[in-house]
């Protein structure tokens, strides 16, 4: 199985990542969409799972939760849009993962790409930093996973390229 995981498209999305998404099974998006025409646009082609974020509005709100869980051939994968890093996580989402127990973890909202183990909570945690043109990013980022037989596996960052023209 393989997945595209993006952030932080803020209505935006470069023709590049097309090639992308139509290679992979799923899309797992980590919030902060913009326009609900971005998850149409994406539902057309592959199935999409997310989260709504902080600059999200009430109608992709009413098509995304804040929370996501997914299981995906025996593993467990927690999403939601503000989570923090590694160690240093906010009070409600620390609860939350501690409750839910991810063997993967993904979160957006800081536009920087971050892939470690959490050692303490014994999860992958990702984020995939942000594929739109707003914000301080300097590279438009998403990642791609492959899971094979329970397993995460060959993950790729793909760099789009600048977030603006220089």
């Amino acid at each position: 199985m393989e997945i595209a995981i993006i952030s932080d498209t803020h209505s935006y999305l470069d023709n590049k990542i097309w090639k992308y998404l139509e290679a992979v099974d799923e899309v797992w998006h980590a919030g902060d969409v913009g326009k609900v025409e971005v998850i149409d646009s994406i539902k057309k082609i592959k199935p999409l799972y997310g989260v709504y974020g902080n600059i999200d509005d009430h109608i992709v709100r009413k098509v995304l939760p804040e929370y996501l869980v997914l299981e995906r051939q025996g593993l467990k994968i927690a999403m939601t849009h503000i989570g923090g890093k590694p160690y240093a996580y906010p009070a409600k989402v620390a609860s939350w993962l501690d409750e839910v127990k991810p063997d993967i973890y993904i979160c957006g909202h800081s536009h920087i790409l971050r892939v470690e183990r959490d050692k303490k909570r014994n999860f992958l945690f990702m984020n995939p930093g942000a594929c739109g043109v707003h914000g301080f990013h300097k590279v438009k980022t998403l990642l791609l996973l492959s899971i094979e037989n329970g397993k995460p596996g060959n993950l790729r960052i793909v760099e789009l390229g600048p977030r603006a023209k220089l």
